[in-house]
């Protein structure tokens, strides 16, 4: 189904335990771009990323953004190169070689989705001189990471993905735990600042008790709208969690027509999540 985009659309699907959301955007220049956030899949519905792409008629995503190593978040990958899906521009972290990816999936194994994006990361090096990342207009983003071997575990290593899409901040931050948490934050300035403005916080590591920080909130001043927690049913008591960023979120309504404030979204709940922009305003549907 073709969804109306207006300014900007941003949409995060229901993945289960994963991760994946897709923004479109007018591109400076004309037209419109796509930036992916992670690929992983739906295998109950089932769902994928790339006959979803497919089934609108895209075979081509502007830039895709890894923020974590692990299966959840890239489990789709296959099926974006098996459905043709063509990538300009790949954000992730770059201090993890291929090499060093298979090195820390060695205890747990290689998935489908990892072992297809290792093979394609060499397409993914240095740009060709005067090469022009892709420039979406109204959006601004920005990305931070701790570097191996500092960090020996991939989801200290999750690249954290800043978005300012007309004026609304998101922050995507991986699977990060406490540690990876402090360390940017200890050493970036820049994303001390990012923090404060966050307005959409989508829960590190599916909202699981270690990917809390409790500095973002209590030092650095982040006081979130929402949180967005991308997980399926619950697995483990560390995914009782709602209540402590309830306390943390100033809330929205209305919210698909009903007037009970909302501070926290699920995809486990709520299903896809819809952010469009539109004159200058956001809904949440």
């Amino acid at each position: 189904m073709m969804i109306p985009i207006h300014d900007a659309l941003l949409q995060i699907f229901d993945v289960e335990h994963g991760a994946c959301g897709l923004l479109t955007a007018p591109l400076v220049g004309g037209g419109f771009g796509r930036l992916m956030v992670d690929c992983g899949h739906n295998g109950s519905m089932p769902w994928y990323p790339g006959d979803h792409l497919k089934g609108l008629g895209i075979s081509y995503i502007d830039l895709l953004a890894i923020t974590n190593y692990d299966e959840d978040h890239v489990s789709g990958y296959p099926n974006m190169l098996a459905r043709g899906i063509n990538i300009g521009w790949m954000i992730r972290n770059k201090s993890v070689s291929p090499q060093t990816i298979k090195l820390l999936k060695t205890e747990d194994g290689m998935g489908k989705g990892i072992d297809a994006l290792v093979g394609s990361l060499d397409n993914f090096g240095p740009p060709a001189v005067g090469a022009m990342s892709p420039q979406f207009a109204g959006v601004h983003l920005e990305w931070f990471n701790n570097s191996y071997p500092a960090f020996d575990d991939e989801n200290n290593l999750s690249t954290l993905l800043h978005l300012d899409i007309q004026g609304v901040q998101f922050i995507f931050p991986g699977d990060l735990e406490m540690a990876g948490w402090k360390h940017l934050l200890n050493t970036n300035a820049r994303l001390r600042q990012l923090i404060g403005s966050t307005d959409v916080l989508i829960a590190a590591h599916h909202g699981r008790e270690n990917g809390i920080c409790e500095d973002i909130f209590d030092v650095w001043g982040c006081k979130p709208k929402i949180v967005i927690i991308s997980d399926d049913y619950k697995q483990y008591d560390t995914q009782n969690t709602i209540g402590y960023y309830n306390s943390k979120c100033v809330g929205i309504t209305p919210f698909r027509g009903k007037l009970d404030k909302r501070k926290v979204l699920t995809t486990r709940q709520d299903g896809e999540l819809r952010f469009c922009f539109q004159n200058g305003a956001c809904t949440v549907s």
